[in-house]
C-alpha cells in the first residue's frame, strides 16, 4: 500500500531521515519546515536544511510561521503525519488529523531522555545502550505511546554529538519505515509508557560548554563530545582569556585538548599555546 503522508522536519538530522525513507521508496506529498532564518556572518536569509532537501526532490513544501491554524495543504485526506526535529508544537487537532494521527522519531528509548536534548543528554549520562524510538503523539512532550523502538550498541563509545547524530538518524528512518506500514496496516498497537520511569533533558545553552578541569576528567571528555560541534566546550586562563577546544582525547585517565581556539585567534595545536597562564589542574603536554 502506498502511504500518503506529510513530513514535519527542520535540520539536517531530518534530512538523513528523509534519505532513508527516499532509499525504500517512500516519499512524502508535502514537507512543513521552519521558515528561513538569517545566518552567518553577513546574516543571509538561508533556507533549512530540509527545505533544500524538498526542492532539490521536487516536493511540495510549506513554511509556516505558526500552526495555530491548520494550513490548508494539511487538509488533503493524509494517512499519516511523520514528525522529526520538527522544532513547532503541533496542537492536538492537527496531530489527530490525519488516518493514522502523528508520528515522531525520538533519538532515546523512551521514556529516558525525553525534551530538547536527548542526543547531548544519552552522551552526559554515558548512557549504553542508546537507541530511537518511534512514538505516536499526544498533546505533551514525548509522551504518547511506543509503536517501536530499536536498539544501537555501538562499536565505540563514548562518540561525538554529531557522529551520534547521523548513527540516529539511519536507524530513525530504517526503523520509521517499517513503523509506518505496519502503523498504517494495523498490525502493530502502541505501547503506553510507563512515565515513573521518564527522565527529562532541556535545551542546551552556549555557556553550558564550560569546561573546569577540576572535575572528574572522563566527565569533562563526555561533556566535549556531547556538545560538539555546537555549542561547543571551552575554558578560561587564570588571566581571563576564553579558550575554544577544538579538538579533544581521553586516554588512561586523562582528558587533553589537543587543537584549541584562543578567543579571537585561529586554531593552534594545544603545546602550541603560548603566553597563557592555564589552570594549573589543565593537563600539560
Amino acid at each position: 500500500m502506498s502511504l500518503k503522508f506529510a513530513y514535519f522536519g527542520t535540520p539536517p538530522f531530518a534530512v538523513r531521515i528523509l534519505e532513508e525513507l527516499q532509499e525504500r521508496d517512500m516519499l512524502p506529498s508535502l514537507i512543513v519546515t521552519a521558515p528561513d532564518k538569517k545566518a552567518g556572518r553577513g546574516m543571509k536569509l538561508t533556507p533549512p536544511a530540509v527545505k533544500v532537501w524538498a526542492q532539490e526532490n521536487n516536493i511540495p513544501v510549506i513554511q509556516p510561521e505558526s500552526l495555530k491554524e491548520i494550513p490548508k495543504e494539511l487538509k488533503d485526506n493524509f494517512d499519516v503525519f511523520v514528525v522529526a526535529a520538527y522544532g513547532k508544537i503541533l496542537k492536538k487537532e492537527l496531530i489527530d488529523l490525519p488516518r493514522c494521527g502523528t508520528l515522531n522519531v525520538h533519538p532515546s528509548l523512551l521514556p529516558r531522555f525525553r525534551g530538547a536534548s536527548p542526543i547531548e543528554g544519552q552522551i552526559l549520562a554515558d548512557e549504553k545502550p542508546v537507541g530511537v524510538t518511534i512514538m505516536q503523539m499526544d498533546e505533551e512532550l514525548d509522551h504518547g505511546p511506543i509503536v517501536l523502538q530499536a536498539e544501537k550498541n555501538l562499536p565505540a563509545w563514548p562518540i561525538r554529538k554529531d557522529e551520534l547524530t547521523r548513527v540516529f538518524a539511519a536507524c530513525g528512518g530504517e526503523l520509521l519505515a517499517k513503523a509506518m506500514r505496519l502503523w498504517c496496516d494495523g498490525e502493530i498497537k502502541a505501547t503506553p509508557q510507563n512515565h515513573e520511569e521518564a527522565t527529562f533533558t532541556t535545551k542546551m545553552k552556549k555557556e553550558c560548554g564550560e569546561i573546569d578541569f577540576k572535575n572528574d576528567p572522563y566527565q569533562n571528555f563526555l561533556k566535549f563530545c556531547a556538545y560538539y560541534p555546537w555549542p561547543g566546550t571551552f575554558f578560561f586562563t587564570e588571566d581571563g582569556v576564553r579558550i575554544k577546544i577544538a579538538d579533544a582525547t581521553y586516554h588512561e585517565g586523562i582528558f587533553l585538548p589537543t587543537k584549541v581556539i584562543p578567543e579571537g585567534k585561529k586554531e593552534v595545536r594545544y603545546r602550541e599555546l603560548t603566553g597563557y597562564s592555564l589552570p594549573p589542574e589543565a593537563p600539560k603536554q
